[in-house]
């Protein structure tokens, strides 16, 4: 069934909810006897990416109510108030934007009644409600009461079944996806469902466990799959390889056997690196590069090696999908990065390819980029990513189905 964009609902006079994800990262400043004194956000690219949508229902002479949560808190903290977000929608947005002393309540909601077209309100974070999560149906219609329509733009939370992603559209019966999130599904969709071929995935990261799902549904629908990363060391030793001191997850070492023998079946090309920037630890100041696929005793591989890069890039050429998700080394560390750059780079000025590139650390690996404006599309999702990639049914986007 369809999903409908903004664009599509009456929203002149209305009050919306509109759940973003405003999940960002914070710097926080203590006092002299070391209790919270205040926060500032590091890194603003979420709340960035739904301003669109924001902007759009203001100019439509909407009132709009925003939610999200932040973090993973236990109980109400001011640690992990919303209001730095508040306080940076003020400032990009150019009028004020009041934060809610809570997300549901009569002070919030008179507050919600009191909006006038136009005019925007942040509720406080959703998260202090274990309610939240739990997609309690009492919070659920509390959090609903007072609005006229709903609007989901928080892709890098619809794939939970929470009450402000699932519970409010039981009592919101105008709902539509908001225009980050309509760009994450027809992003995700062109590299996932019919894609142009021939299709190339890279995959990175730390463990073959946190990408196994999306290995086998990428099977079906990828011509090859690139590893790097520290996964691709569980899969070198499957071959009975030295990898020195490398991260290994011991128990996926025969799974990653069975993953190579089952892509050879069907015909999928899993390339794995030939060679690697090894250190003692992730410590050194420096690696280097080894001669070949194995690396000796005292050394651990913490990148993919120059001929790694190059057949890499190679691969590539020609590509008309490529989806990357998961860093191809410790990026972090300047004398590891090269492999994540050079690939990157190259990724980016790829001529005539879709290139989409997954959330979480793969967007922070690239996304500040000179090149990165290249990429097709970067996504915002993270986990929510990830689980798309493995094929995965969404609560959040079932539930704006009209």
């Amino acid at each position: 069934m369809p999903v409908l964009p903004v664009t599509k609902l009456a929203l002149a006079g209305r009050k919306v909810l509109v759940r973003c994800d405003f999940n960002v990262p914070l710097e926080t400043q203590k006092d002299e006897n070391g209790k919270f004194k205040s926060a500032k956000i590091s890194d603003s690219a979420r709340i960035d990416a739904s301003l669109e949508t924001i902007r759009y229902i203001l100019g439509q002479g909407a009132s709009v109510v925003l939610c999200s949560h932040l973090g993973r808190p236990k109980e109400r903290s001011p640690e992990l108030s919303l209001k730095p977000v508040a306080e940076y929608l003020s400032a990009v947005l150019g009028q004020k934007v009041a934060l809610a002393p809570d997300c549901i309540g009569d002070i919030t909601g008179r507050l919600v009644g009191a909006l006038k077209p136009r005019e925007a309100l942040l509720l406080e974070n959703l998260r202090f409600h274990g309610e939240e999560e739990a997609n309690d149906r009492d919070f659920a219609h509390e959090l609903a009461r007072g609005k006229d329509a709903y609007v989901n733009d928080a892709f890098g939370s619809a794939h939970r079944a929470h009450a402000s992603i699932v519970g409010v559209t039981r009592f919101i019966h105008e709902r539509a996806a908001g225009f980050l999130m309509m760009r994450e599904l027809e992003a995700l969709r062109a590299v996932t469902e019919n894609p142009e071929r021939p299709a190339i995935a890279i995959l990175g990261g730390a463990k073959v466990s946190d990408k196994i799902g999306v290995i086998r549904n990428l099977f079906t629908k990828m011509n090859t799959i690139l590893i790097g990363g520290a996964m691709a060391y569980t899969f070198i030793k499957s071959r009975g390889i030295p990898v020195g001191k490398s991260r290994v997850e011991e128990d996926k070492v025969d799974l990653a056997r069975d993953l190579l023998a089952e892509a050879e079946k069907l015909g999928v090309a899993l390339v794995l690196p030939v060679d690697h920037i090894v250190a003692p630890s992730i410590d050194s100041a420096s690696g280097s590069a080894t001669a070949g696929v194995e690396i000796p005793a005292d050394m651990m591989g913490l990148d993919i090696g120059p001929r790694t890069i190059d057949e890499f890039i190679a691969r590539l050429a020609g590509a008309k999908t490529v989806i990357w998700n998961g860093p191809l080394g410790l990026f972090e560390r300047e004398p590891f990065a090269a492999g994540t750059m050079k690939v990157g780079e190259a990724l980016a000025n790829l001529p005539g390819a879709k290139t989409v590139i997954g959330g979480g650390d793969t967007a922070a690996a690239v996304g500040h980029q000179p090149w990165s404006g290249r990429f097709t599309h970067i996504s915002t999702g993270g986990g929510a990513t990830l689980e798309y990639l493995e094929g995965r049914e969404f609560p959040g986007v079932k539930a704006l189905e009209v």
